[in-house]
């Protein structure tokens, strides 16, 4: 009897996310021999933006995806999300001389012993702090490493792996989402819609506050739930098998380990006036991290073997998450080469205009959902949807602040939990987490902060703009 119900839980066991990932892609080449072919006519804008013309889409030979197409765009996607990959494995590398030094466990101890019953309040420090990266310069990709902090640590304090993750990913998307300044969402919306850049700031920074409040309050309580009952967690039997050094708690900071600190805090800091300043993207982060990981070798007195050691191990931490940003990139390579996204788009804006001119708000805030399971970039799906979205809301009588709005709503809730989400998708499998436990996990709150996009839509249609 105990065989038989080995065999069957076994059987039940939850597809890895490579299966669920290429199922995605499956699905996706099957669907693109239903969905007819189309395009619409593009231009560029002063500032390189590619933009549609709208009024310009017409159908076109069917080109659906073949048998080796299937195999050949994970390849492509992987391609496609090279640039992504490498700047994953290098940071990787870099925390792995970090690692090496114990400077976290350290540090962890010293934090443990400071906080002494008051382990809760590091939850709203972290996720106000992301937010705050997230609503005002578009911190998303560069969240990835400190999945590698937060969740030992969320566990060292007596919560579990999915508070550690939900404290990065659900922190800077709740930001990044509900954004008052983001550059790569408002600021391309903005732009292409023709509107002043960051115009209505103040209306957006409300309804960030409310957002980001709301969102942090669920992580708490179910991280509370946790602290008094470990058992209650949805990641308890894996967590128990981390293997999590004994003994951190009496571990304090060497001088040398304060100095590495140091340069993590200075890393930090620096990435974040590069982004806003320079504009950085990925390639000078990577760059940044490369220097800080040297620089701690140093410090830490590693051997040039020693550190290369270091790196090639954070490296190989890296490899799952790595890959599934390749595999995510797959499915999109795929309505790509099909040419059956804009024919996606094009139906959908039909489906928006014509609703009463009362739900047109809320059909645009649905469309842009939806059409962020199939273009997950933000700056991207602005260039698609809003030279459409904004005529549109002229014609139905929503303003193109609400267009902006509703846009920002839709493309950034989801990125918290489709798997699609590169991002997402890379930090689950950095902190050992199955995509059906997060799954079930954020949905509540996934339900929630739609709801509070339809209101703020709402309320800014009828009320403000």
């Amino acid at each position: 009897m105990s065989t038989q119900k080995e065999k069957s839980r076994k059987k039940f066991e939850f597809p890895h996310s490579f299966i669920i990932l290429f199922g995605l892609m499956v699905i996706t080449a099957v669907l693109t021999y239903i969905i007819p072919a189309g395009q619409y006519e593009r231009t560029v804008d002063d500032h390189g933006r590619s933009i549609v013309l709208d009024g310009t889409y017409q159908t076109m030979e069917a080109s659906p995806t073949g048998f080796m197409q299937l195999f050949e765009s994970l390849h492509l996607g992987m391609v496609d999300a090279a640039g992504i990959i490498f700047f994953i494995f290098i940071v990787g590398g870099a925390f792995g001389i970090l690692t090496a030094t114990k400077t976290i466990e350290a540090a962890f101890g010293t934090l443990t012993n400071k906080l002494n019953g008051k382990e809760i309040l590091i939850i709203p420090f972290i996720m106000i702090f992301l937010a705050i990266c997230g609503g005002t310069w578009g911190m998303a990709e560069e969240v990835i490493p400190f999945i590698l902090i937060a969740v030992p640590l969320a566990i060292r304090l007596g919560f579990d792996s999915i508070t550690g993750t939900a404290m990065i990913i659900v922190g800077v998307y709740a930001g990044f989402g509900a954004a008052f300044m983001n550059p790569f969402t408002v600021g391309v919306a903005q732009g292409i819609a023709g509107l002043p850049t960051f115009s209505g700031m103040g209306v957006r920074f409300v309804f960030w506050l409310i957002f980001v409040g709301v969102t942090i309050a669920y992580v708490m309580l179910y991280a509370r739930k946790v602290k008094k009952d470990p058992a209650r967690s949805i990641m308890y039997a894996a967590d128990q098998k981390r293997e999590v050094s004994g003994g951190v708690e009496q571990q304090t900071l060497t001088k040398r380990q304060i100095t590495i600190l140091l340069v993590l805090g200075l890393t930090l800091v620096g990435l974040a006036l590069g982004v806003i300043l320079e504009g950085w993207y990925i390639t000078e982060i990577a760059a940044l991290f490369i220097i800080m990981g040297i620089v701690v070798g140093i410090i830490a007195k590693f051997k040039m073997n020693e550190m290369a050691g270091a790196f090639l191990k954070g490296c190989e931490e890296m490899v799952q998450g790595a890959l599934i940003v390749g595999f995510a990139y797959g499915v999109l390579r795929i309505l790509q080469d099909s040419n059956t996204i804009d024919t996606v788009l094009y139906h959908v804006s039909n489906a928006v205009a014509d609703l009463p001119t009362a739900l047109a708000a809320i059909g645009m805030f649905g469309v842009q959902s939806l059409l962020n399971f199939i273009v997950p970039s933000g700056s991207g799906q602005a260039a698609i949807s809003m030279p459409i979205m904004a005529p549109l809301g002229d014609l139905v009588g929503v303003s193109r602040q609400t267009a902006v709005l509703a846009f920002q709503y839709g493309d950034g809730i989801s990125n918290a939990f489709t798997p699609t989400a590169g991002v997402l998708m890379a930090s689950l499998a950095l902190a050992k987490i199955p995509w059906i436990k997060w799954m079930k996990w954020i949905f509540p709150l996934i339900l929630i902060q739609y709801a509070l996009g339809a209101i703020f839509v709402m309320v800014a249609h009828l009320f403000i703009w």
